[in-house]
């Protein structure tokens, strides 16, 4: 019979167990806690792990499920080990994008499950290996695992797995350029997860992030809106820090490949707010993001010193080329493109842009041949899969390949394609960059429309705040002939040095003191320059001006 104490223990785990599957997060870290104060449970510690993570505590929590790991297999639970060794990769790679922890985790997983014939748990090790898969740009591997744990969800009648497997599937799909079985998958999962089908809220935050992330990436601006819209309110119900920082990541790339980069900035600073330590992996994207913002403005300097300590992480390849490309360094940047594309593929929507990357490298690399190639590898890949974001850079790769080789009149249709299928995507970086590339093709060929063109172009640069394209737009122009200079924000040329340098330091977010630690001048003086370059460029506060220095980057930050 048991003791008086041992039934205390129980009702007070339950207790633990009840606030978890309610989302009162504190209220079940502090009622574990008290459980363990007594005795160590595995089932307390896995809770009070469960429970840190949702409070953005990740560390923390997944050294409560390694020690809950443990002392399941102490007591003999290899399905409650099982789980946990899951739960613990999926941690380790989505959220702290620890890769070698994260497949060994698994490998844990899936030998545990093997020698204890858990025959019930194999869907959610192939659901770990298709999330794994997925992250690392494998998505062929993602697609088969994730059709694997759908089928043995079907079998089981596992409704969290069925929806789990759904957003890994739609994810693989859409990464391989089926974003229309993908985007269904993917809707389906979420609008399932947040109506409450789903037993587990975990399910919920899976199928959130996957959605929101995927259409990003797709530029697919209308469905991501809405869907990261819809995970906000859950968000603001059960506050997970990992559902947050990616819907803003996410959210924050949409913004700016739509033109809309104040709103950019502002997403993605709020991503980055939670900190490296607990989203390492999404912290690290975020990163990406704001650096290809930076770029794009004309600040490489600064968008190189973002990246700083994240110089080896894999989602930052593609802007760590761009970086060296815009210095005139091929070689480096070709590196970059080549070993990521060993681990993506070239066959997905990532592979077509680091792939129209490396055809721009080798271009400065005098390797045309080769160049062109592959640019007719993503035009085909893209009419063959259906997917207009890819056939849109295969054709522009194309174009710049023809104009490399002075065959402009068979460069001007490609380039056209490229320009048409940009701006239906709504993506008017890319679609003034093709126009550029436009109107070089047409100067050999009817120079009063390559005029119209870069003029067109020179706008768009100049409306985007796109420093260093304007610059090229302009200098382009000067070489017809055509008198061009940059028009630049108004009142800017009233600034002074300092003026500059404090609206630059003001996009940062710093206080009059921070800034005056910055500059080596008082608070005062600070405020004296806030005052004056407020008055000058007819700006009502420092939230106007910080907006300001985002869409009219002055200078790199001081």
């Amino acid at each position: 019979m048991p003791s008086d104490a041992d039934v205390q223990g129980r009702v007070s785990l339950r207790k633990a167990q009840d606030a978890l599957e309610d989302g009162r997060w504190a209220e079940a870290r502090n009622a574990f806690e008290a459980v363990l104060a007594q005795e160590e449970l595995p089932d307390a510690m896995s809770g009070l792990g469960n429970a840190l993570w949702w409070l953005g505590e990740t560390e923390a929590s997944v050294r409560h499920q390694e020690r809950a790991y443990a002392g399941f297999r102490r007591r003999g639970d290899d399905e409650q080990a099982a789980l946990t060794a899951i739960y613990l990769s999926l941690v380790y790679n989505a959220s702290l994008g620890n890769d070698a922890a994260s497949r060994g985790w698994l490998a844990r997983a899936a030998r545990v499950a093997d020698e204890a014939r858990l025959d019930e748990l194999q869907g959610w090790v192939s659901l770990c290996r298709a999330s794994v898969a997925n992250d690392a740009g494998g998505r062929r591997e993602a697609e088969t695992q994730s059709r694997i744990a759908r089928d043995a969800a079907v079998r089981l009648g596992d409704r969290d797995l069925e929806l789990c497997a759904l957003s890994e599937l739609g994810t693989a799909l859409m990464g391989l350029g089926s974003f229309e079985e993908g985007a269904s998958l993917l809707d389906e999962a979420m609008a399932a997860a947040l109506a409450g089908e789903a037993t587990s809220l975990d399910t919920v935050v899976l199928a959130s992030c996957r959605t929101v992330t995927s259409c990003s990436r797709a530029a697919d601006v209308r469905r991501a809106t809405q869907w990261v819209r819809a995970a906000d309110q859950f968000n603001r119900r059960y506050g997970s820090p990992h559902l947050y920082t990616t819907c803003r990541t996410a959210y924050g790339g949409v913004l700016f490949a739509t033109g809309r980069w104040a709103d950019a900035e502002r997403e993605l600073s709020a991503a980055l707010e939670i900190g490296a330590a607990a989203e390492r992996a999404v912290h690290a994207e975020a990163l990406a993001k704001l650096a290809e913002l930076r770029l794009a403005q004309g600040r490489a300097a600064e968008a190189q010193r973002l990246l700083t300590g994240f110089e080896n992480h894999p989602v930052t390849a593609l802007v760590r080329a761009a970086i060296h490309l815009a210095r005139g360094e091929a070689g480096p940047a070709s590196a970059i493109l080549r070993r990521r594309l060993r681990e993506v593929g070239e066959d997905c929507l990532d592979g077509a842009m680091l792939t129209e990357l490396l055809i721009e490298a080798e271009l400065l690399q005098d390797l045309g041949d080769a160049a062109a190639d592959k640019a007719r590898q993503i035009s085909e890949l893209g009419a063959r899969l259906g997917c207009e974001p890819i056939v849109a850079r295969g054709e522009r790769a194309l174009g710049r390949c023809l104009l490399a080789r002075d065959e402009a009149e068979d460069a001007v249709p490609r380039l056209e394609t490229a320009l048409s299928a940009f701006g239906r995507l709504e993506m008017p970086l890319e679609a003034t960059r093709s126009q550029l590339l436009l109107a070089m093709a047409l100067a050999a060929i009817e120079r009063d429309a390559a005029i119209a063109e870069a003029r067109g172009s020179l706008s768009g640069f100049e409306q985007l705040g796109a420093g260093a394209d304007a610059d090229a737009a302009a200098g382009f122009l000067r070489s017809l002939g055509v008198r061009a200079s940059r028009a630049g924000p108004k009142g800017i040329g009233l600034l002074t040095r300092r003026e500059r340098e404090v609206l630059s330091l003001l996009s940062e977010g710093l206080s009059n003191r921070e800034i005056g630690e910055r500059l080596f001048i008082t608070r005062k003086t600070v405020e004296h320059h806030v005052a004056s370059l407020l008055a000058k460029l007819e700006l009502r506060g420092r939230a106007e001006a910080a907006a300001y220095a985002v869409r009219y980057p002055i200078t790199d930050t001081p």
